[in-house]
């Protein structure tokens, strides 16, 4: 049977569909290179031979449901994002937001009290030893955060908040500091320092229950603003010794918190609200099992959060409680160069989380200066830069690898399982049953991969140093 060849103009690269019989296919492709970001390329239908090499796509074989994607607010975001003009920022807000264009972001993180992307150091009680919480307040969110938020929510009214502190109020830590590492601009003495393996809060009950009062009193405040808090992730990198906000749980007294203090806290206040064991930055397995073999802490965890040498850990968390709920929660932020090579390295930790297990994947920051830097000057990454003098507006790659996911990845859809050489490539299942296949080519030359589905092919060119998404 003869069928009809529809043919779209587009340099260098051809996509070939097999349809089989009277089968019958539509097929999106938007591709994305440094140069030329979000593309339409051409389509060709036409029966193909059985190519020698290929990719499998079985979508009968449904994995972990996927829940959306996210970045999270940060004060030095807001900082940038005010710099330009307010239909500008609408634009850029839309863009992030909006449920029908852009990025499409629906679950997103924000700090609770001081990170390093924010202004300086604070917490939301610094008032010492107010254990009945008196004088907590979110007057400080009330300048940035809170209108970050409530302008994103502009967009997506319904959009999923998690908070995460990455240090408790300084006067329940054992140093009376923010950090825990000493550095030439935090004021840290070598006297104060912490290490890895000794907790720094302070163990005593009046502190573990004001500090669950504390998360109390957090998902309550914002609830008040008319923000919807669905959940709290314990500590920001609980291992790790930092010269900006940390704070160094082990994993048994952090069981002791969640078990003994903030799990019947805030289950009793908030019954909807989830607890995350995370955001978890390491690679051994044994940590989690701390958490998850102790059924009075295990009872109040909705799942574990990843980042950073957490990934290692991923793989053998997933095969052991294959139930649980899996995030990633920050990926790797760079060093400023907002290039492909950056956004191709993203990629990777993309399939990596992704074949491994979780359900949400969430940005660092996304909107900066361009000079890109943290409260300590570390320059990182940022999906969005705007320039502090001349006001010019860049989305850098990244922006556009998470537009290749988010933008068609819809919530509730299911990642399906790949066979062959499927190094490049993700697959996922849509509710409305379209199929979203993505893959990226890390060549300095165009590559040919070719995909079945079924008893559908297809073939395509790959340019360069690219990212492409197929809608089937």
């Amino acid at each position: 049977m003869k069928k009809l060849i529809q043919v779209l103009t587009l340099s260098v690269v051809m996509l070939i569909l097999i349809i089989p019989f009277s089968l019958k296919a539509q097929v999106g492709w938007i591709s994305s290179t440094p140069s030329k970001p979000w593309t339409s390329a051409k389509t060709r239908l036409v029966r193909l031979a059985k190519s020698k090499t290929e990719v499998t796509i079985l979508p009968d074989i449904k994995e972990q449901a996927v829940e959306g994607f996210g970045i999270c607010f940060n004060e030095l975001g807001w900082t940038a994002l005010s710099m330009v003009s307010e239909p500008e920022r609408e634009a850029i807000l839309k863009n992030l937001f909006d449920p029908e264009d852009g990025l499409k972001l629906n679950i997103c993180r924000m700090p609770i009290g001081a990170n390093d992307y924010a202004r300086d150091y604070y917490s939301l009680n610094d008032s010492v030893n107010d254990f009945e919480m008196k004088y907590f307040s979110l007057d400080r969110d009330r300048q940035m955060l809170i209108p970050y938020l409530k302008a994103a929510m502009k967009y997506k009214p319904d959009l999923k908040v998690w908070g995460s502190p990455w240090v408790p109020p300084y006067w329940m830590k054992t140093n009376n500091h923010y950090a825990c590492r000493p550095a030439s601009n935090n004021g840290l003495t070598k006297e104060q320092a912490g290490r890895e393996g000794l907790t720094q809060f302070r163990m005593q009950p009046e502190f573990l229950k004001a500090y669950a009062l504390y998360f109390t009193k957090y998902i309550d405040g914002y609830k008040k603003e008319g923000i919807n808090i669905t959940g709290v992730h314990v500590q920001n990198e609980m291992n790790s010794c930092q010269n900006f906000p940390s704070c160094i749980w082990t994993a048994g007294d952090l069981g002791i918190f969640i078990g003994g203090y903030l799990g019947p806290a805030v289950k009793s206040a908030f019954p909807d609200a989830e607890i995350w064991y995370g955001t978890y930055e390491r690679p051994w397995v044994e940590k989690i099992d701390t958490i998850m073999q102790n059924p009075d802490v295990a009872k109040y965890i909705t799942g574990v959060s990843f980042q950073w040498a957490g990934k290692q850990a991923i793989p053998g968390v997933h095969a052991k409680y294959p139930e649980l709920k899996l995030m990633q929660s920050e990926t790797e932020c760079g060093r400023g160069t907002n290039d492909m090579a950056a956004a191709e390295y993203t990629f990777s930790l993309m399939k990596h989380y992704f074949e491994n297990g979780i359900c949400t994947y969430t940005f660092w920051n996304s909107i900066l200066d361009e000079t890109g830097k943290s409260m300590w000057g570390w320059k990182q990454n940022s999906l969005i830069s705007i320039n502090s003098s001349t006001k010019e507006v860049v989305y850098n790659p990244e922006y556009y690898l998470l537009k290749h996911f988010s933008h068609f990845v819809m919530p509730g859809s299911r990642k399906v399982r790949t066979e062959g050489d499927n190094s490049a490539i993700l697959a996922f299942l849509n509710p409305d049953k379209s199929l979203i296949v993505i893959t990226c080519n890390k060549d300095d030359s165009p590559r040919e991969i070719n995909i079945r589905i079924g008893k559908k092919r297809i073939s395509v060119t790959l340019e360069a140093h690219s990212f492409n998404t197929f809608k089937i």
